[in-house]
């Protein structure tokens, strides 16, 4: 296919560009995907043949960068730049190739053309999505063991005094370790591990949690203090008090960032561009993710005008190319041309091959999951260093209809606690019972157990070669995959070829398969991109029922779940009644509150938990609602804007109406329209003073 700036090379150059410019065509293909590093460099591929507009404004230039596995192009052509301070995130499909893209700029890659240049002398930080630890030394040595001036000079220094070198070479080591304000690097070390909640930062690093690997390959890596950091998918693993600190680590205004991630509330709270990467286009949006979303929503909706309009041109230039005469003269050759050009932009493929989720939903019982005095820990009372409650004495009875979200930090507990409700793991004391109506789908962190040496449509059809589905229909094991965006094609490739985010959608579709009526979700929105996400999530809401998430993405939580089940520590659990972000409103209100009292609160800081997503919280607690929460205030925000709209549209349709037709059934329309509209401006009046008089 043609660039489609191919004609313009100036601003697809630009640091800037234009809200909207289109850049290369970037056909899906494979993430490829690998830890922390941290390194500068100024790198350069293969000479371009063209003259390059880089702008001197920026900290980070890429131009015309192309990339491709064997016969698969990932992306071409691709350019852009980033400013100091400049926060920026790629939206693009699983498959597409993001995750290669940041490996070129971070230098562990090499693209197949173009060029990659940062200024001289910044330090370039890189989070990998997989982070894998395997070593037994402890996280202080991980944290050290990195090729970095500061931890050159401490080997340099440490190596003088162990060798016992001439005064000369240890005045050298002294002086460098000075220079760098080297002295104290270890206890910036331990000060950044107990930030990132790593207190026992002698444990071997193969024996930590994935998420405690994540937490400590971005502390090695801020650790740096790099000018440039490229994190894929940062916020995978994390829990959700970490992912809130993360934001404010990266906040920083001078911090230049380019990042890809699926979190979008992390996108809202952290990123001020969004650069989109579909149908072969590369798309900047000069705004956080709110905006990127309403201002595509625009750009869709005139593009496919345009095309209607240009298919409509298009069959009548088709007219004129039948009935035109057989002798072509330079006019004819020219309208000729002309016509194929329409034609080419008129029957572009714009349709989003979007995730279609079905399933036949079979009849649920009253009873669903009881849990009875459910007791289970780790370790022995008599070893208070090594014990380990998970849930303590706990009841709880998982009723028709309920969607209940699991929260506190990672290593809690909360996928064990998963474990002991689907009878991977006995509880110490007490029971578990499952209705004999409960078809049991469990979407969990592990992923698909087996299957990374067969093909996609063996795994699929190792469960069924036909699916059920509702009002007596079938679909066969392909065609299901083509609905998970599995082409007939890519249906015979090895699982092991498949990136991070096509293997969780693979295993989403092995689960959703067997049409369960009790869908437990451990951490489901990790590598699965956000069309997958925002498919994932209509599909729950308008399914009916019962579910059980842990997960870390606070705009999932908030869209599906009613309850919370709080883990608070030593075994405690909790439930809230709200959302998400109610509780950490409620949460930060006590905190604040709580506040001038240092005195009363030091004397609990010993039985109380560190995360405040497991804070005690008592929903019953006077002045609760004297102030609006984040949620109420977005809601206060979207109605600002869209009273004025619906009020426009009200002045429109009394217009019409006033004006009259002959169009009786137009007519009705617009009454109805009309009707509804002062009804929807009743309502949002009502609301917006009621959220005014407490904001």
């Amino acid at each position: 296919m043609e660039h489609p700036m191919r004609d313009q090379p100036a601003p697809a150059q630009c640091s800037t560009p234009p809200r909207g410019i289109n850049h290369p065509d970037p056909p899906p293909s494979t993430d490829h995907n690998g830890g922390a590093t941290a390194h500068t460099r100024s790198r350069t591929t293969r000479p371009l043949r063209f003259p390059t507009f880089a702008n001197p404004m920026n900290c980070l230039s890429v131009e015309r960068v192309s990339k491709r596995y064997g016969p698969r192009q990932l992306f071409k052509d691709i350019s852009f730049g980033l400013e100091k301070g400049q926060k920026t995130a790629i939206v693009a499909r699983n498959g597409t190739g993001k995750s290669t893209l940041l490996k070129c700029i971070a230098g562990v890659e090499t693209p197949d053309e173009g060029t990659i240049t940062f200024n001289k002398g910044l330090r370039i930080g890189y989070l990998d999505q997989n982070v894998s630890m395997t070593g037994t030394h402890s996280m202080v040595d991980e944290m050290l063991d990195q090729d970095e001036p500061v931890t050159n000079a401490i080997r340099a220094y440490e190596h003088a005094v162990a060798r016992q070198v001439d005064d000369r070479t240890m005045q050298q080591a002294v002086d460098r370790m000075t220079e760098l304000n080297a002295w104290d690097h270890e206890a910036r070390v331990k000060s950044l591990l107990f930030r990132f909640g790593l207190r026992d930062m002698e444990q071997p690093v193969n024996t930590l949690s994935g998420g405690q690997q994540k937490r400590l390959a971005m502390a090695k890596v801020l650790i740096n203090k790099p000018d440039v950091l490229i994190l894929d998918e940062p916020t995978n693993h994390l829990d959700l008090n970490m992912i809130e600190q993360l934001e404010e680590e990266l906040n920083t205004p001078n911090m230049t960032l380019l990042l890809v991630t699926h979190d979008r509330y992390f996108l809202d709270n952290v990123c001020d561009e969004i650069i989109e990467m579909e149908f072969g286009e590369f798309t900047r949006f000069k705004g956080n993710y709110s905006y990127y979303v309403e201002k595509k929503a625009q750009l869709d909706e005139v593009r496919d005008a345009t095309q209607q309009h240009l298919r409509g041109l298009m069959r009548s230039e088709l007219e004129w190319v039948r009935k035109m005469p057989r002798a072509r003269g330079t006019k004819s050759k020219s309208r000729l041309d002309k016509f194929e050009e329409i034609k080419a932009q008129a029957t572009r493929k714009f349709d989003r091959d979007d995730v279609r989720i079905e399933v036949k939903t079979e009849r649920l019982g009253g009873k669903v999951i009881e849990a009875r005095n459910l007791t289970k820990a780790f370790g022995s009372p008599e070893a208070p260093e090594s014990y380990k409650p998970i849930v303590a004495h706990f009841s709880y009875s998982l009723k028709r209809g309920d969607r209940i979200g699991i929260v506190g930090p990672n290593g809690i507990g909360k996928s064990t606690f998963i474990d002991l409700l689907v009878g991977r793991l006995k509880p110490d004391q007490g029971t578990v019972s499952i209705g004999d109506t409960v078809i049991l789908g469990t979407f969990d962190q592990l992923g698909l157990q087996q299957g990374e040496d067969k093909r996609i449509i063996e795994v699929v059809r190792d469960i069924a070669e036909m699916i059920p589905l509702n009002k007596g229909r079938t679909l066969t094991a392909s065609a299901l995959l083509e609905r998970f965006l599995f082409d007939k094609e890519k249906q015979y490739q090895y699982v092991s070829t498949l990136s991070g985010g096509e293997k969780r959608r693979l295993h989403l579709c092995t689960v959703l398969m067997k049409n369960p009526n009790v869908l437990i979700l451990d951490e489901p929105t990790n590598d699965l991109d956000i069309p997958t996400l925002n498919a994932l999530e209509q599909f729950l809401v308008d399914l009916d029922v019962c579910l059980l998430i842990v997960s870390h993405d606070r705009f999932f939580m908030d869209k599906l779940c009613t309850k919370l089940l709080v883990f608070e520590g030593q075994g405690k659990i909790k439930e809230w009644v709200g959302s998400y972000t109610e509780l950490r409103e409620k949460q930060k209100e006590e905190a604040e509150r709580a506040r001038p009292t240092k005195t009363s609160a030091s004397r609990t800081t010993s039985d109380s938990p560190t995360d405040p997503t497991v804070a005690a919280v008592d929903p019953t607690a006077t002045g609760a609602k004297k102030k609006l929460t984040y949620a109420e205030r977005l809601e206060l925000q979207r109605i600002d804007k869209e009273m004025p709209l619906l009020e426009a549209r009200k002045e429109e349709l009394l217009i019409i109406m006033a004006a009259g037709g002959t169009d009786h059934h137009k007519m009705m329309e617009h009454s109805i329209e009309l009707e509804r509209a002062i009804k929807d401006l009743d309502r949002m009046t009502d609301r917006w003073l009621e959220l005014s008089e407490r904001s």
